[in-house]
């Protein structure tokens, strides 16, 4: 059985999200206070976090930051606050997925479930050893879950990581947004497609030169991104 954490302020919502998780088969604890969660997530072995933004004592971004630095599983923000700049924060720190308030409990589990899949699919035991893709100076071991540019290794949360080796397993192939949130997200982008722009951005700080003039990812206005080989 699957540990969700909610670290979520407002008690109504919290105990709805836990009733509607818990239904579906999940184990769900929560924590009303900022610092309170960060103990808790940092501390103890959870499956996947749903994190508010706004919270007492710490807030969701330094909670996501600290937990991304020490684990490697899925989490999803949520907050009343619409602003892109949040979003882009948000994902930018870490998150795998950020849902704007209110929501259906329902969408909530559905999101909760397709990135756990995911999740469990990537740690399964099917993969071959030594599952190696290389481009042009960057090396990616699919096995390991490690990427090297030029001999330098360098670090990738999950999503940038499915992201990366995605379009250099399909390079020269141009992908839309919308394409690219269904094949490592698991599901429709509802017209959330900031996602797709945060996690380009941060993989090429990591693999590119000079971001202004990418070498690997590359830009094709109107449509999407392709890999260069």
């Amino acid at each position: 059985m699957s540990k969700i954490l909610i670290v979520e302020d407002e008690e109504a919502i919290a105990d709805l999200e836990k009733d509607y998780l818990e239904l579906s088969g999940f184990e769900v604890e929560i924590e009303n206070r900022g610092d309170m969660g960060l103990v808790k997530a940092l501390n103890e072995e959870f499956d996947l976090l749903i994190l508010d933004l706004m919270l007492p004592e710490i807030d969701g971004f330094e909670i996501c930051r600290q937990v991304r630095e020490k684990k490697d599983l899925p989490i999803i923000m949520v907050s009343a606050k619409k602003d892109d700049i949040d979003k882009i924060r948000g994902l930018g720190l870490g998150a795998d997925d950020y849902m704007t308030k209110p929501f259906s409990p329902s969408e909530l589990v559905a999101r909760v479930k397709a990135h756990l899949s995911r999740y469990d699919r990537l740690i399964g035991s099917g993969k071959k050893t030594n599952d190696i893709v290389e481009i042009r100076g960057i090396k990616i071991d699919k096995t390991a879950r490690r990427v090297w540019v030029n001999g330098e290794e360098k670090q990738f949360t999950t999503k940038e990581f499915d992201l990366l080796t995605f379009l250099a397993e399909n390079p020269n192939r141009v992908f839309t947004k919308d394409e690219l949130f269904r094949e490592i997200w698991d599901m429709e982008s509802i017209g959330d497609i900031a996602t797709v722009t945060v996690h380009i951005k941060k993989i090429r700080e990591k693999i590119e030169f000079n971001t202004a003039k990418p070498q690997y990812i590359e830009t094709i206005w109107g449509v999407g991104y392709r890999f260069k080989a």
